[in-house]
């Protein structure tokens, strides 16, 4: 009977811990004590803030709509690059984690070479590698070389993600898939799989925000990105603090949103006969 108010403290902290809105409070208090203290550090130096400034680089009021300015379309370019390395990477992560499964000694040769090859080799490397190397080669502009050097650096440490998430899948859940006379593709598809994107999500949402950070580095091959638009703006304006600390707001508001979105899959895929055993 001592123990019920403790298990209910315990209950309730657990539950204000996993939602949402407890993560974006967080948040908000970060961004606040954040600028407070530049706040203070600058007023040190005599540096007269010009907040005034950065709307007009937002977005522009136009006489019958809103036209965004260059940090916003800054912003599409690295969501678009983003989103589509993404996509790309998950699906070399899938297929090289399948490769390094497999019975197959090429296919475990190659991924094996890859993986070692893009997680050993700095993606900055592998960005001028694949523009100005490879690039006139095979006709590829800075877009999808950004695109295709994202894809492959963060697709190698996916792959190691799908494939712990596999193996991690108990060994009976495979012998009752044989059992019922499913193959390797569908045992794949309908058993394995869906058990273990459960226990992969996490993780593949942290690689998904490490890559829309990693992003910022397709500037320096002058991809027009949000980095790209705000070094510009820098070099014309001089207003380094505005619009550095603008650019990393837009950034901590996609990442949280991610975040936010994450934890919102993860209870929904959540199996509806797991039990809290925590005392």
């Amino acid at each position: 009977m001592n123990d019920f108010p403790s298990k209910s403290r315990r209950t309730l902290w657990q539950t204000i811990n996993r939602s949402p809105y407890f993560d974006i409070g967080q948040f908000l208090l970060l961004i606040a004590l954040v600028f407070w203290f530049f706040n203070q550090s600058v007023q040190g130096m005599g540096y007269h803030w010009q907040w005034y400034q950065i709307p007009q680089y937002i977005y522009v009021w136009d006489e019958n709509s809103v036209v965004a300015g260059p940090l916003l379309f800054g912003l599409g370019v690295t969501l678009k690059i983003s989103a589509i390395s993404l996509g790309l990477a998950f699906f070399i992560g899938l297929i090289t984690a399948l490769l390094r499964l497999s019975n197959s000694v090429p296919g475990k040769v190659l991924s094996r070479v890859y993986l070692e090859v893009s997680r050993n080799t700095p993606l900055l490397i592998q960005l001028f590698f694949l523009y100005f190397v490879m690039g006139p080669i095979l006709g590829i502009d800075r877009f999808w070389a950004a695109v295709l050097a994202l894809s492959l650096f963060e697709g190698a440490y996916a792959s190691e993600i799908f494939r712990s998430g596999i193996v991690s899948v108990e060994k009976g859940q495979w012998e009752a898939s044989h059992s019922l006379g499913l193959s390797y593709k569908h045992a794949y598809r309908f058993i394995i799989l869906p058990q273990a994107m459960r226990r992969i999500l996490p993780p593949l949402a942290n690689q998904a925000i490490s890559l829309i950070k990693d992003s910022a580095l397709v500037s320096t091959i002058a991809v027009y990105d949000l980095t790209m638009e705000a070094q510009v703006l820098i070099s014309e304006t001089f207003l380094t603090f505005e619009l550095w600390f603008t650019v990393a707001l837009m950034y901590l508001v996609i990442t949280v949103f991610l975040s936010c979105l994450v934890s919102f899959l993860e209870k929904k895929m959540a199996s509806p006969y797991r039990t809290d055993l925590s005392f």
